[in-house]
């Protein structure tokens, strides 16, 4: 997404940190995106699961360690209960265990603490659209895990797919970006936002890495080969 180009709303965003200086000064680098709006804050989990329902955000920014309710907690519970709202993790290393079971129960992905402005806005607009902000590395952690095989028949799910569903499906597989989606197969960003949102439906599935590794499972993947619809 270019950083000037208008969104048709602004993104509704939610910061949960301990730390009350840290909170208001995240608060404050949104808020001076004109696409963004903080619209509430939260000292721990248990605090923002309680106010999502009044406050219905479209992104949360969640610390970790947190007393009273951790954020790994939280992500789970606020996935649970709230599927349409993305979680992007706040962390000071990326090498936290707890982070890597954040995105499996069903995070967007993180971003550090000592990261720049500029990359903390784009990564809250990123998740905002349906896009992961996670690292190759961790994405292949979490895809392996996944692609373990399951008890229930999956391959139930891949029939409730379009043609073109399962084009895009097969795209998620790489871990390729809506841009290179829409490149690839010619159609549009918004367009190709609307099918992945079709599929984590149909498939009942919290995110793009759980798709990929959907699709890696049941061997649906470009690797494989596929007839490309027009």
């Amino acid at each position: 997404m270019k950083e000037n180009q208008p969104m048709e709303r602004k993104v509704r965003v939610f910061v949960v940190d301990d730390h009350e200086l840290f909170r208001q000064g995240v608060s404050m680098i949104l808020n001076r995106d004109p696409n963004i709006e903080v619209v509430g804050e939260a000292e721990n989990g248990k605090i923002a699961l309680e106010l999502c329902q009044q406050i219905q955000p479209d992104v949360i920014l969640m610390d970790i360690n947190m007393p009273v309710m951790n954020g790994l907690e939280a992500t789970r519970q606020i996935k649970s209960q709230y599927q349409n709202i993305r979680i992007l993790i706040l962390t000071v290393s990326d090498t936290e265990e707890a982070l890597f079971e954040a995105v499996k129960a069903g995070a967007s992905g993180y971003v550090l603490k000592n990261a720049s402005p500029s990359v903390v806005i784009e990564s809250v607009k990123r998740v905002s659209t349906g896009e992961p902000v996670i690292p190759g590395n961790l994405a292949m952690q979490i895809i392996s895990e996944f692609s373990e095989p399951m008890e229930r028949p999956a391959r139930r799910g891949l029939d409730q797919l379009t043609d073109r569903e399962l084009e895009v499906l097969r795209q998620l597989s790489t871990g390729a970006t809506n841009k290179d989606i829409a490149n690839t197969l010619y159609i549009s960003e918004n367009t190709v936002r609307n099918h992945v949102r079709n599929i984590l439906e149909k498939l009942h599935l919290s995110n793009r890495v759980q798709a990929a590794a959907y699709a890696m499972r049941e061997g649906y993947t470009l690797e494989d080969g596929s007839d490309s619809h027009r």
